[in-house]
């Protein structure tokens, strides 16, 4: 408690509220945008925190995040195309409310949401990252490598429609992290002479390649449409149309309070996502309506069940990265490196060598929550005509960002050509629907397990008959085969009705 009030003391200084605030107004801006997100923005930003002072650098990464999953909401609610896979929901019912001139109602309630379910995760986070952190300083490189291959198989079964594919993916990006000198016996691996490549492939022109270009590919063939849907919003002169009335609140809060323990759970699972949290959250407002019938329709519970899980899965997925060093999503994955660029390495020990700068970011979460809240509703009209810029503007101006920054990761061109292969990597796994979440969760954990297995080798001396001595390793195992039975059985389950579903959906057609 000590360490978080002198946190607040280090974050609210004019300095680096500046930078959460701008933080928070570039992340809303990128979440409004169709095609861009948290994980785009906060890759394209980590080369321009390199001058900050540590705390305001990861302050701006995370101010980027929590507005852009806010931020989502608007292109979701006016465009019915959602800023982010997670706000699919929310274009449920936010996008036939502003077909009813209830688009600014629409837009607060989202924006409400949003800020209640961040808030109330950073605490979820502050309250468990350093509890579990304590148990996870007594697992050794053993136990540490039978988690991580849990983690990767859970995270490769769920992250998409095929197991395989997601395991597929998985293995390749352990793969991409091979590359470069071996650090035990010094010998490049798989660098082709080239002296750019021997300390390895850097995350940030890989995460900017495959999130951000390959998305302006796809969104440019659909930039007429998203053009012609932003002609089609007029907003209601009512009173009650542009505000959420008190009944409505009364209505919401429970909704909203759902909605936050199920993106704090989901967020806290490795893999999951957000867009399963808000799918989950609006599935369960739905089931426990009296009118179920009528979302879809335009109700405003939808939008506050929908909004409140997805940003409330953000700070949740924190708590394995702090925890055990384990990123349980994209965004924790990409802000690995910015935390090593700047001197935090994730993980139990964390809590032990840097305590007070931990609470320094705990502190800088919390006030991004606050910030957001002040730069959305201030700043919500002004954002909302976002969306009627032309696409084929804006993709030239990301495109132009992500250069830039890729080049100012390692100062070279090099940076630039890797930043274009991952473009066509992604690209292709997006149409293949290959998970590239699994592929880049994979990169960043494959330094640790290699170094973990080869450690878990020598510990056993090659025997596996000393594996009994390690009873949560065998315990992470066995819960891997599990997981692997029962997501290939629920695959199967689901597979079959939908076959059937297609099936019945065809006869009626021809009848």
């Amino acid at each position: 408690m000590e360490h978080l009030l002198v946190g607040f003391q280090n974050v609210l200084t004019p300095v680096t509220l500046f930078w959460v605030t701008v933080g928070v107004t570039l992340g809303y801006v990128l979440g409004a945008l169709p095609g861009l997100g948290k994980a785009t923005g906060v890759a394209v930003a980590i080369p321009m925190t390199f001058y900050l002072q540590p705390v305001a650098a990861i302050a701006l990464l995370i101010g980027i995040a929590k507005g852009s999953a806010a931020g989502s909401a608007v292109s979701a609610i006016l465009l019915n195309t959602p800023g982010e896979p997670s706000s699919a929901p929310t274009a449920l019912d936010g996008y036939p409310l502003a077909r009813q001139g209830k688009a600014q109602k629409a837009l607060k309630m989202g924006l409400f949401a949003s800020v209640i379910g961040d808030f109330l995760s950073t605490l979820v986070l502050i309250a468990l990252a350093a509890p579990l952190a304590r148990y996870a300083l007594l697992i050794g490189p053993v136990e540490l490598c039978a988690i991580l291959l849990f983690s990767l198989t859970f995270i490769g079964g769920l992250a998409g429609r095929s197991m395989l594919k997601g395991l597929i993916a998985a293995a390749f990006g352990v793969f991409f992290a091979t590359i470069g000198i071996e650090t035990e016996t010094f010998i490049p691996r798989m660098t082709f002479g080239l002296l750019e490549l021997d300390d390895g492939i850097s995350l940030v022109p890989m995460a900017i390649g495959m999130l951000a270009i390959s998305e302006m590919v796809i969104q440019a063939g659909n930039a007429r449409r998203i053009d012609s849907e932003a002609e089609k919003i007029n907003d209601s002169s009512a009173p009650d149309d542009r505000r959420v009335t008190l009944a409505e609140w009364r209505r919401c809060l429970p909704v909203i309070g759902r909605g936050t323990l199920i993106g704090s759970v989901v967020g806290i699972l490795p893999g999951l996502g957000a867009s399963v949290g808000s799918f989950l959250s609006y599935g369960a407002t739905q089931r426990a309506s009296k009118t179920p019938e009528k979302f879809g329709t335009g109700m405003i519970e939808g939008v506050a069940a929908a909004e409140s899980a997805d940003n409330a899965v953000v700070p949740a997925s924190f708590v394995p990265l702090f925890a055990l060093g384990i990123p349980g999503s994209v965004i924790a994955a990409i802000l690995i490196s910015a935390l090593v660029l700047h001197g935090l390495t994730p993980g139990p020990m964390m809590f032990i060598e840097q305590p007070q700068m931990v609470a320094d970011l705990y502190a800088a979460m919390l006030c991004a929550s606050l910030i957001l809240l002040i730069v959305g509703y201030t700043g919500q009209r002004i954002f909302a005509q976002i969306i009627r810029v032309p696409i084929r503007l804006i993709i030239p101006v990301v495109l132009f960002l992500c250069c830039v920054g890729a080049y100012m990761d390692t100062n070279t061109l090099f940076s630039i050509y890797l930043m274009l292969g991952f473009a066509l990597l992604g690209y292709f796994a997006r149409k293949l629907d290959f998970s590239f979440v699994t592929f880049l969760i994979g990169f960043v954990i494959g330094p640790n397990l290699e170094l973990t297995f080869r450690q878990s080798l020598q510990i056993l001396d090659h025997d596996v008959m000393r594996l009994p001595a390690h009873p949560i390793a065998i315990g992470f195992a066995v819960l891997t085969v599990v997981t692997v039975f029962w997501i290939n059985r629920t695959n199967s389950r689901l597979a079959a009705q939908k076959i059937a579903l297609d099936g019945g959906t065809t006869k009626q057609s021809q009848i």
